[in-house]
């Protein structure tokens, strides 16, 4: 599943899978390595509170579970693991109904897109919510997605009330016996406190509505941006509920590591990937394989 990440990924985790093939190589490993390998992983944005962690959990097995390259490949690979698995990545497809979270530029709109095309090739039967009526363009660009892939919208007018969008789409979605509905939302009004009270009240809408529909917020997170990106996350989780991170543009260039800040230090899981402009580069995320082909 995660093959793309050696083709479109490697300009992401260049500089960090080099270093570490050299630690992987190594015939002796001692503390001092380990603490040369803290700084590659503090580096590629893993954090430092993460990377510490990391380190501790190998140092404790110095001189017995670990002597040599390979067996630090193999602990490293299980604590990656477990740091993406602690938090119970979600099952996109027991869901219902998705609200889209993140601010401008982080994806959000195409991974809607991308979300509504993995939907309707199952044959389901897709809604979409532009509920983002801040932003001039923004309802034109999801009609375009809507378009692409053929599935129906529900759009208002710049500057309507973005819960009377949400309210109009659970009506629509309830009278007209849909499978999905995927809302897109502001990424920015004038403030902080504008932006997550604006969110609330459209997920209330949508729990008075649709009472008994399974719901997720997923927060975008544009995976060029590194400790940006984790502060990003920070500030959504202090403010809203949010269920899972979409990884977003990871067809460029950056250090990628902050999944692991992300996952372990605000405990939200990582739920979908997507990379480049096609309909169908969305992939659930899976800890397992993405671990597996980052370590080589």
């Amino acid at each position: 599943m995660f093959n793309f990440i050696k083709n479109k990924l490697q300009k992401i985790f260049s500089h960090v899978t080099s270093k570490l093939g050299t630690f992987f190589s190594r015939s002796v490993i001692d503390e001092s390595a380990l603490n040369e390998l803290e700084i590659v992983l503090i580096s590629s944005d893993v954090g430092v509170t993460t990377s510490r962690s990391i380190i501790a959990q190998l140092k404790q097995k110095i001189g017995n579970h670990i002597t040599q390259g390979e067996q630090l490949k193999k602990e490293m690979h299980t604590i990656l693991c477990n740091i993406l698995n602690n938090n119970n990545t979600p099952n996109i497809t027991n869901n219902q109904i998705f609200l889209f979270v993140g601010i401008n530029g982080s994806g959000k709109t195409t991974s809607i897109g991308k979300l509504a095309h993995f939907y309707t090739q199952q044959g389901k039967k897709v809604l979409l919510a532009a509920a983002d009526t801040f932003r001039a363009a923004a309802p034109e660009q999801l009609t375009e997605w809507a378009t692409k892939t053929n599935c129906d919208i529900i759009r208002g007018k710049e500057g309507q009330d973005p819960t009377s969008v949400v309210f109009q789409a659970c009506e629509k979605f309830k009278n007209e016996h849909y499978d999905i509905l995927i809302i897109d939302t502001a990424g920015r009004l004038q403030t902080k406190i504008n932006l997550m009270n604006e969110l609330a009240k459209i997920k209330r809408a949508v729990t008075k509505q649709l009472p008994t529909m399974p719901l997720a917020t997923l927060l975008t997170i544009d995976g060029m941006l590194g400790q940006n990106s984790f502060e990003q996350a920070k500030l959504f989780k202090e403010s809203t509920d949010v269920n899972g991170i979409v990884l977003t543009k990871m067809d460029g260039t950056g250090k990628g590591g902050i999944v692991f800040a992300i996952a372990q230090e605000l405990s939200i899981p990582i739920a979908l990937i997507t990379y480049g402009e096609q309909y169908d580069q969305l992939k659930p995320f899976n800890a397992q394989e993405y671990v597996t082909e980052l370590l080589g």
